[in-house]
């Protein structure tokens, strides 16, 4: 049985109660019986599911909204320090938690699975949330994306794990100690929070160095920075290291990925013997994934074949490579990608869908940090295509940085031979694919932002 809500979060408040990480975490506790209440800046179906829970959800941000009796105030790193919500709980000397703490709290007294790495976090970890569900082992999680509808990002289960997604980007990752850390990958990103590779090795370490004693590094026998992350904890006498992947050194190989349509068939070698089971998601960067949780749950104790069997149960989470629909024989599909290693993994799991079809992507660029940073790695990565549409970048939660545009990555893009179309409104992008698709095609939305909003409006502008 789950622990109890911590006396500190029994009457939670959320500032952003309506964002992937937080909504997560709300929830959890509303299930488990606290009162939990919070704003968030427009109306959303995240926020009527949190509703059906229980929860109070304002919309708009506002002092009144924070109560009196507000047990404390939880924050993500997006929070700026003028939100008049955060003035009212310094006003009324309610402690503010952030995001990372309130998580580890829930975390206590569990045998918790913390899914980290530059990319690919969102599906390991829910790869690993349907499995043991499919088990019957009835986990606890925490996701960075919705499994189905709304609301499906986090679960209170009554069983002894908890699995969750470990976010890097601000740090926050090094607040859980988990009993199996997954690192899928360690690349530069997030370059608001880090100045070098150096400092996000750095972070990496430290959050290995929380595993718990005799517990497990589940990483990546083939990315460069994992291998050097690796190279560098080797020396942790309390921790156990199991590498996966295509590497002949990897302790959990991958033998083989076989492309099956929007499926793959995959066959690793553990412990000496062949093991193959299927992925319902296409391509070999999916694939890998998937072989990283069935190692993280071998590292807990779960048989592999069961396991093995209970991932090919899982059939996607919104925004990987989802499928919004097909409209006048053209599929739209919808993707998360916005760092070029994410764009060029599900650029060629869905070139090898698409079986001589055309692929057409409408990408929306994540960041003006980021665009400065891997523009024209972004734009290389475009090239992988037959056309692209460039919108401007989604700003989130950043200020314009003079001079960068989505232009960078237009430039990078057509240097590398690619054909691509700037359009700086998302309002004439249906038009503009509807008049670029032919039957058969592929398009793929693609990007962190409100892009992901474009896919149902294309389809019907295809219809018509």
């Amino acid at each position: 049985m789950a622990p109890a809500v911590p006396s500190a979060m029994e009457r939670p408040h959320f500032i952003g109660i309506g964002g992937a990480g937080m909504s997560g975490i709300a929830k959890i506790l509303a299930q488990r019986g606290a009162k939990v209440a919070g704003s968030d800046a427009k109306e959303s179906a995240t926020a009527e599911a949190l509703r059906s829970l229980g929860a109070t959800v304002h919309i708009g941000h506002a002092s009144e909204h924070v109560d009196a009796d507000a047990s404390c105030v939880v924050v993500s790193s997006a929070i700026r320090a003028d939100n008049p919500e955060l003035a009212r709980a310094a006003e009324l000397s309610v402690p503010v938690v952030h995001r990372s703490d309130a998580l580890a709290s829930l975390m206590t007294g569990l045998r918790s699975i913390a899914v980290a790495g530059t990319h690919g976090k969102t599906t390991t970890t829910s790869m690993l949330a349907v499995a043991l569900t499919e088990l019957g082992l009835d986990p606890s999680y925490a996701i960075g994306g919705d499994l189905g509808e709304p609301g499906t990002n986090a679960r209170h289960g009554d069983g002894e794990i908890f699995v969750a997604e470990a976010d890097e980007s601000d740090r926050s990752f090094q607040k859980y100690d988990p009993e199996v850390a997954i690192v899928l990958n360690v690349e530069l990103d997030h370059h608001a929070n880090y100045a070098s590779m150096d400092e996000i090795y750095d972070s990496f370490e430290t959050f290995v160095g929380k595993v718990v004693p005799g517990g497990t590094l589940v990483i990546s026998a083939d990315q460069p920075g994992a291998v050097e992350l690796t190279s560098r904890v080797r020396d942790l006498s309390t921790l156990k290291v199991v590498t996966y992947g295509e590497s002949e050194s990897a302790d959990v190989r991958v033998h083989k990925v076989t492309p099956r349509g929007l499926t793959s068939e995959v066959t690793v070698l553990l412990n000496g013997k062949l093991l193959t089971f299927m992925v319902s998601v296409p391509g070999s960067h999916y694939a890998h994934n998937a072989v990283a949780a069935l190692a993280a749950g071998v590292a807990l104790g779960i048989p592999a074949h069961n396991l093995a069997s209970a991932l090919g149960k899982y059939t996607g989470v919104k925004r990987r490579l989802q499928l919004k629909g097909e409209a006048a024989g053209v599929q739209v599909i919808d993707s998360y990608a916005h760092h070029p290693t994410e764009m060029t993994a599900d650029l060629e799991a869905m070139r090898g869908a698409a079986a001589g079809s055309r692929l057409l992507v409408v990408f929306q660029p994540h960041l003006f940090s980021r665009t400065q940073e891997l523009g024209t790695e972004m734009g290389q990565a475009l090239a992988l295509a037959d056309a692209s549409v460039v919108l401007d970048i989604y700003p989130a939660r950043e200020d314009p940085i003079p001079g960068i545009t989505s232009d960078l990555i237009i430039e990078a893009a057509r240097t590398a031979g690619a054909d691509v179309t700037a359009v700086h409104g998302k309002a004439t992008i249906p038009d503009v694919v509807a008049g670029m698709a032919k039957p058969g095609d592929l398009v793929l939305t693609m990007g962190a932002g409100d892009v992901t909003d474009l896919g149902p409006v294309i389809l019907a502008r295809l219809s018509s």
